[in-house]
């Protein structure tokens, strides 16, 4: 099984680096949106002095983690797998002996996670320069504690867009009701505002929900605002909505299969 991920690295590394002018395109599509929060809150916060307690590096700090988090955390298996239910291309990956949703896809998503990741790191340096935030807050204990958090978190999420990637089995209409899940990740994970700046029933929902998992709660950690009571929570819950979204995926995925008819049979 090593050498199998050993060569899927292989040619899922070098078949990003031939669509390198896509990949800068992903990377502006996720950097646009947390840079201009972060402009508009600091601003805000900078005329009033702060926004319910949170004051312009407050916000700084919780933008410019974010944008660390949710490189790491985000997948595009929607858009590198559900064409091929749709096309029918899938049937040549059916039958090699590997899950071609656990495997090579997975396998692609990280690549490009890491190729983004080289390019997110001059634009970081950039803004931080240009914000001058005041990390004092973050230690290497909240670094180390976040890295398992986000690892965990980024499967939650591949798992969840994976089911409604399989979806394609049924329906061509997956896009749309992907773009549906988007919207819930950025009301309820902390992308757009800080969970504590939302209204109370949308804090109280995000409690119980995973969206806040790959996001707010990373932040949190790295950040250092976190108890240890907290912390255990939040693991806790990353550890059943993990296996939540795994059941979830699971069945669907064996439904569709069943289903799966491809283009021209």
């Amino acid at each position: 099984m090593f050498l199998i991920f050993k060569r899927l690295w292989q040619v899922n590394w070098a078949e990003q680096w031939q669509y390198r002018a896509n990949l800068l395109m992903y990377l502006l599509y996720w950097l646009v949106s947390p840079i201009i929060y972060l402009a508009v809150w600091t601003s805000i916060a900078t005329a009033n002095g702060d926004v319910k307690g949170f004051t312009a590096n407050d916000f700084i700090t919780y933008y410019m983690v974010l944008l660390i988090c949710d490189q790491v955390t985000s997948n595009i298996v929607i858009h590198t797998f559900g064409y091929k239910i749709q096309d029918g291309s899938l049937s040549g990956e059916l039958i090699k002996p590997i899950h071609p949703m656990l495997t090579n896809a997975l396998v692609n998503n990280v690549a490009f996670k890491i190729l983004t990741m080289f390019g997110l790191t001059p634009i970081w340096i950039i803004l931080f320069f240009l914000f001058q935030p005041d990390f004092s807050s973050v230690t290497l204990t909240g670094i180390l504690l976040a890295i398992p958090a986000m690892m965990l978190a980024f499967l939650i999420g591949y798992f969840q867009s994976a089911a409604i990637t399989a979806l394609a089995f049924w329906t061509t209409r997956v896009y749309s009701i992907h773009e549906f899940y988007f919207a819930l990740i950025l009301l309820f994970s902390g992308q757009f505002v800080p969970l504590p700046l939302m209204p109370q029933l949308i804090q109280d929902i995000a409690q119980y929900l995973p969206f806040q998992l790959m996001l707010y709660y990373p932040i949190q950690l790295i950040l250092g605002n976190l108890s240890t009571e907290q912390i255990i929570q939040g693991y806790v819950m990353t550890g059943v909505w993990l296996v939540i979204s795994w059941l979830i995926f699971n069945w669907v995925w064996r439904k569709g299969v069943k289903k799966y008819s491809a283009v021209g049979a």
